[in-house]
């Protein structure tokens, strides 16, 4: 085995160690010559695992202190990446379930037509879906596509992934996407779709989805239960 994959393995094995609660918040990792000695290999290799954990948000490296565990119980989604549900899938490392509610052709109300900036009445595609993640139903995907760029939809590709069906199957070529992020007090459909326990606000994100020719062709609403979630970006002030 390479130190590459050596490293990304130790990775793997201690950051699902985390989710798994074998290593809690504000505990300390063990110390680099101590997971040396565990997985028989040098520290050079440790650090860049330890590192990896680090820009994944799983610990925060403390000089004379070592690796601090972060509490991980709110889950992580990138404000600036544009990612499908699926792909996110795996580094939230939980048992995720997507269920279709609503799915169809629909005429394109005032309020749709507006932020898809199409003509009232205009054939859209409507998918909600819930994801469920760890038995609880704790976010809410409204979907809009415009028909005339997404001719054909299946509530079987929408319990899989859109993303993965319009890139591989329709060779489209989605390339940025708008966000706008609010919290907003909870509707009708989210509470009919939602496990929301007491909260009586939800925080929205907005997008706007254009493809490769600046075409807007998705607008999405994904509602988060307010204490599940934590939306995280990285940034670095230019010199």
């Amino acid at each position: 085995m390479t130190k590459q994959n050596k490293y990304k393995q130790i990775y793997e094995e201690l950051s699902q160690q985390i989710l798994d609660g074998k290593y809690k918040a504000m505990e300390t990792l063990p110390s680099e010559n101590e997971l040396s000695e565990m997985y028989e290999t040098s520290r050079e290799t440790i650090r860049k695992a330890l590192t990896l954990l680090s820009q994944k948000g799983f610990i925060q490296k403390i000089r004379g202190k070592g690796s601090i565990v972060l509490d991980i119980s709110k889950m992580s989604f990138p404000i600036s990446g544009l990612v499908s549900f699926k792909e996110l899938q795996h580094s939230l490392g939980r048992d995720i379930h997507t269920i279709v509610y609503e799915f169809g052709l629909v005429n394109a109300d005032e309020r749709i037509a507006q932020q898809m900036n199409v003509t009232t009445g205009e054939e859209i595609w409507k998918v909600f879906r819930a994801r469920s993640i760890q038995g609880e139903k704790i976010i809410l995907d409204k979907d809009y596509f415009q028909k005339k760029h997404v001719p054909l939809l299946t509530k079987e590709i929408c319990e899989n992934s859109i993303y993965e069906y319009l890139e591989n199957e329709l060779n489209m070529t989605i390339s940025f996407a708008k966000k706008e992020i609010t919290v907003e007090p909870c509707t009708e459909d989210d509470r009919k779709y939602l496990d929301l326990a007491d909260y009586d606000h939800i925080v929205v994100v907005k997008n706007y989805v254009y493809l490769d020719d600046a075409t807007l062709f998705q607008y999405t609403e994904s509602r988060h239960r307010l204490d599940k979630f934590r939306f995280v970006d990285f940034a670095r002030r230019k010199h």
